[in-house]
């Protein structure tokens, strides 16, 4: 009977098994292991949605690029002869070799590796040797991808018609201002490859119901690991600092289900640290100069999400950006960049490692935590279990995914 009934869930539709989800409940196992259903997820959520891919302290000139790659996609980003960002498929138009090997560099031409087709850095096809006659360069430019800036903060398309931006850069100035985002730079970034779906990457990031558990460094720190009453308790201390260290209240929900009709999801609020913690770091202690026009330090922290893999957590003194990617249907990736004033100096102003400490230590643990729960959803005997009440973002996010995998 229990071969059976496996049998029948591999052989059920995709619509079947999205209307067989039994609400308040983890997804069925074929969500996580299933490529058939991967390749639907790329299609329909992947490629279309907007990811953070970096700061645009990190292109300071034109020539500066940046390769960016998302589930066997490959941008190049670059700013261009106009100082403008630009985005273009990092793929040859002749026979569709990798232009850019390298991660990161300044150039003024791209030549592709393979035949040295020649690329500027607009894109433009400038010289292929041996060509027929008639050949038209003009015509074989390197294609273009969706780029967008939100006050500094690259984002990433892989669809011609992604959601707008304008909610987000408008509804979010005052908050992004406050901290001067756009004025920001890159202190620190760091790739952690996990060996799991990247369901279950973003799950383990939308609920705290594991921090007291698995994350005792934060836990001490953080009243988000505490549920009702008892974090609303713990955070008067910030409520009662915030307008002396002139920070204001921002709450916005446009998350997931919540987005807007054709624009990207995003949200902003606000969470106490324990009364003697200032930012996240050893002790709780500053590791930055103060940012924008924030003048002191209030025992709190912004929450800010844009889109499906992209989460920020905005210090008094720094910001840290989480983005969640797939690589393929087994595993995925979680890059992490660290933000600070843009005048700040390494050395001087902060450190790297004390800037990095927190975040790089529960993203270590994270990915054992991740690992560890992907190979349970393989086993036979997974099923879907209830969610805790600390587990409602998770929740809100997997019924938001499977209505996007019915969307037309």
């Amino acid at each position: 009977m229990k071969k059976k009934a496996v049998t029948k869930n591999v052989d059920q539709s995709v619509e079947d098994l999205i209307s067989s989800h039994k609400p308040g409940h983890s997804l069925a196992q074929r969500f996580y292991t299933d490529p058939a259903i991967y390749e639907l997820e790329l299609e329909k959520i992947v490629y279309r949605n907007w990811i953070l891919a970096g700061h645009a302290s990190q292109l300071p000139e034109p020539g500066d690029f940046k390769v960016f790659n998302v589930a066997g996609e490959s941008a190049i980003i670059i700013r261009g002869k106009d100082s403008r960002l630009k985005s273009f498929a990092n793929v040859c138009r002749h026979r569709g070799s990798l232009v850019c090997i390298e991660e990161r560099g300044h150039t003024k031409k791209f030549q592709c590796p393979y035949h040295g087709w020649i690329y500027d850095i607009d894109g433009n096809l400038t010289a292929a040797r041996n060509m027929n006659e008639g050949f038209d360069l003009s015509t074989h430019g390197l294609k273009p991808v969706s780029l967008g800036e939100i006050h500094g903060l690259i984002f990433v398309s892989f669809s011609d018609d992604p959601p707008s931006l304008e909610g987000a850069i408008r509804d979010l100035k005052e908050p992004l201002e406050m901290y001067d985002f756009r004025n920001l730079k890159v202190a620190a970034q760091k790739s952690y490859a996990i060996a799991a779906n990247w369901k279950l990457s973003i799950e383990n990031y939308q609920e705290c119901y594991h921090c007291a558990t698995a994350h005792p460094e934060y836990a001490q720190m953080h009243t988000r690991m505490l549920d009702g009453e008892k974090r609303k308790r713990a955070s008067s201390h910030m409520y009662e600092r915030m307008e002396d260290c002139g920070i204001k209240n921002i709450t916005i929900n446009h998350v997931d289900g919540a987005a807007r009709p054709g624009e990207i999801g995003f949200g902003i609020d606000r969470a106490a640290m324990f009364n003697k913690y200032k930012t996240g770091s050893k002790g709780g202690q500053p590791v930055a100069p103060l940012l924008g026009s924030i003048t002191g330090y209030d025992g709190g922290q912004a929450d800010l999400s844009f889109g499906p893999f992209s989460f920020l957590l905005a210090y008094n003194d720094h910001v840290v950006c989480y983005v969640f990617t797939p690589v393929d249907h087994k595993s995925s990736n979680c890059e992490i960049y660290w933000l600070v004033r843009g005048d700040a100096e390494e050395g001087k102003d902060y450190k790297v490692d004390e800037l990095m400490w927190l975040w790089d230590i529960t993203t270590e643990s994270d990915k054992e935590i991740i690992v560890n729960n992907s190979k349970g959803v393989h086993s036979k005997y997974y099923e879907p279990g209830p969610f805790s009440g600390m587990e409602e973002a998770e929740r809100v996010y997997i019924e938001w995914l499977l209505a996007e995998l019915q969307r037309p």
